[in-house]
Formats: structure tokens, sequence, C-alpha cells
């Protein structure tokens, strides 16, 4: 596999997307809502509710709040990546691709790679964001810095990024079977349900410590290692070539 190849499939895929302003609203949209949002939520709402017992719950609610950057980093992509294969075969531009000598492996990761990149940036950005915000306003009430911290780090540097590669590669499966992007999307937007489920056990009962954390991540990176070698077998040139319509 040549990755100068990829590279510039990726290049290619990115300098399409920044004329996209639904796919750029939402990569800045969300990073930067969870980032002034929930500070503030807890900030105006939830130091406020608890008072003197602050130092007690905020850990687990910040934890939580935190783990929407990986929801983040695993619905990001989808529009992404949905566009990436069924958007240019509708508009024409992904037979010059197929027919050019660049092999399949090369395609999915140029087009993976401009679907990640700008994903994890951008989630990456918003964590600062929330991190700085969230010290501030609960170093008071906490009395020390809650970050950086262990969990944090697993979330930002293994959690997220097996999040976005899961919604990368199921994209591209599911990208293989439908033949409009409103379609793929639809299908795509499950993927983050399971996230959304952690997300509210942690708001109830599980802990999201560096330890659950990378119980969570090794799963994902199953999963991920599995939509892989689906991901590599659904995609056939020749079939889109020759028979989508």
């Amino acid at each position: 596999m040549r990755l100068s190849q990829a590279w510039i499939v990726a290049r290619h895929d990115m300098r399409m997307f920044r004329q996209k302003r639904g796919i750029l609203a939402g990569l800045i949209a969300l990073p930067l809502g969870v980032g002034l949002g929930f500070p503030l939520l807890v900030a105006y709402v939830l130091i406020p509710s608890v008072g003197s017992g602050a130092d007690a719950v905020l850990p687990g609610f910040i934890d939580a709040f935190s783990f929407w950057f990986v929801i983040g980093a695993a619905s990001l992509p989808t529009s992404i990546a949905s566009y990436s294969i069924v958007g240019e075969k509708i508009s024409k531009s992904l037979e010059p691709l197929l027919s050019t000598p660049t092999t399949d492996g090369e395609i999915l990761l140029g087009k993976s790679l401009a679907a990640f990149l700008p994903t994890i940036l951008a989630v990456w950005g918003g964590s600062v964001l929330f991190q700085v915000l969230m010290d501030l306003v609960t170093r008071s009430a906490l009395g020390y810095w809650y970050f950086p911290n262990w969990a944090m780090a697993v979330m930002l540097f293994v959690t997220m990024p097996l999040a976005a590669l899961l919604a990368i590669e199921a994209c591209v499966v599911i990208s293989a079977r439908v033949t409009d992007v409103r379609s793929a999307q639809q299908y795509a937007g499950v993927i983050f349900l399971p996230f959304i489920i952690l997300y509210v056990a942690a708001e109830v009962k599980l802990t999201l410590d560096a330890t659950n954390l990378l119980y969570i991540s090794a799963a994902l990176a199953v999963i991920v290692g599995v939509l892989y070698a689906v991901s590599t077998r659904s995609f056939r040139r020749e079939e889109i070539l020759t028979r989508w319509k």
C-alpha cells in the first residue's frame, strides 16, 4: 500500500468537505457546544444546587459530561464518511478515482483519513476548551484542579480515536449497500446509540475511570477490527463502476 496515494485521496476529500457547510457546522458546533455548555451547566446549575456536597458529586458528573466527546467522535464522521463514497458516486466524481491505478486499500485508507482527521482534531479542540473551563468553574468547589487526569488521557487518545474509527468503518460497510447519502447517514446514526447508553449509565452508576475506559476501548478495538475486515471485502470497485445507477 502506498501511503502517498492514500494521502492524495484524503487531501482531495478534505478539500471537497470544506465546501460543505453542513459538515463544517457539525465539526464546529458539537465540540464547541459541549466545551462551553457543560462547564456553564456545572457553574450555574449543578454547583449551586448541591451546595457544600459538590466535592463528592462533581467528579462523577464531570466524567459523564466528558464522555460526550466520545459520542461526538462516533457521530461526527458519519456525515463525512457517508458522503465520501455515496455522495461522490451521485455527483459522478467517484468513478474517475476508481478508474485510476490506486488500489482499493489506498482509496479506503485515504477516505478514512479524510473523515478521521477533521473529527479527531475537532473533538480534541473542544475537549481542551472543556477541561480549561471546567477547571476554572470547579476549582473552588473541589479544592483542586480536576484536569488533566488519567481518565481524560485514555478518553482522548484511546477511546475517542477508536470510536471515530468504528463510525468510519461502519459507514464504509453501509455505503457499499445504499445508493443515497441520506439513507447512509440514517443507518449510520444507529452507531452512536450504544455510546448514549454508556453516557446514561455513567450518569446513574457506571464510573468512567481509566480502567473502565480501557475496557470500553478494548471492546471498540475488537469491533473496529471486525468492521475493517468486512469493509475491505464489501468495497468492490468493479461493482460500483458497473452496477450503481
